[in-house]
């Protein structure tokens, strides 16, 4: 937020073409009526904090328990300033909008599809400081996931060709652009 008028409030642009919840330099004038129409979104009223999630797909035949040991220490590792701080700001949520307990640890996942197993790291962190700790948890997990020599390896959308019958190329020397240089 910029400025709150009389008349309006100013704010500058989130997203659109820049990721990561980071300004784009778009400066945004908001009619004060406007609040009375629709939902406002504020990251930073009463629970400075979201919820994110980092999505790592890990090759079939990969150690799985090698590998979420890897995401779960550097989640926890990486937030758990946060996870104290938000646990006591959702407290007191909990206190003052009689809302559910929610978990603020981080929480490793795993499904499995057609090409990969995927673990989903989720965490909570402070609003402003999203798109750097997901910098610091990938970085973190990528270190880690090389000094397993191959115990675990990412997945990728790469296609392998399996069972291709045998390719046989003949070429008859009495035709072809040698041929017709004679």
């Amino acid at each position: 937020m910029i400025d709150i008028g009389v008349l309006r409030t100013t704010l500058m642009e989130c997203g659109q073409w820049v990721d990561g919840d980071l300004n784009n330099g778009r400066i945004v004038r908001v009619a004060n009526s406007f609040v009375f129409k629709e939902p406002v979104v504020n990251y930073s009223a009463d629970f400075p904090f979201l919820w994110d999630e980092i999505k790592a797909p890990v090759r079939f035949g990969s150690d799985r328990a090698l590998a979420r040991e890897i995401l779960v220490r550097a989640a926890n590792e990486l937030t758990s300033d946060m996870v104290r701080e938000a646990k006591t700001t959702w407290a007191a949520m909990v206190r003052k909008y009689r809302i559910e307990e929610a978990r603020v640890e981080p929480l490793v996942t795993l499904i499995a599809n057609d090409n990969w197993i995927e673990f989903t790291v989720r965490y909570v962190v402070d609003f402003r400081r999203r798109r750097a700790l997901k910098d610091y948890l990938f970085s973190r997990i990528l270190d880690d996931i090389d000094a397993t020599n191959g115990k675990v390896a990412l997945a990728s959308a790469t296609f392998e060709l399996v069972g291709a019958p045998p390719v046989q190329v003949r070429i008859d020397p009495g035709t072809g652009p040698a041929a017709e240089r004679s």
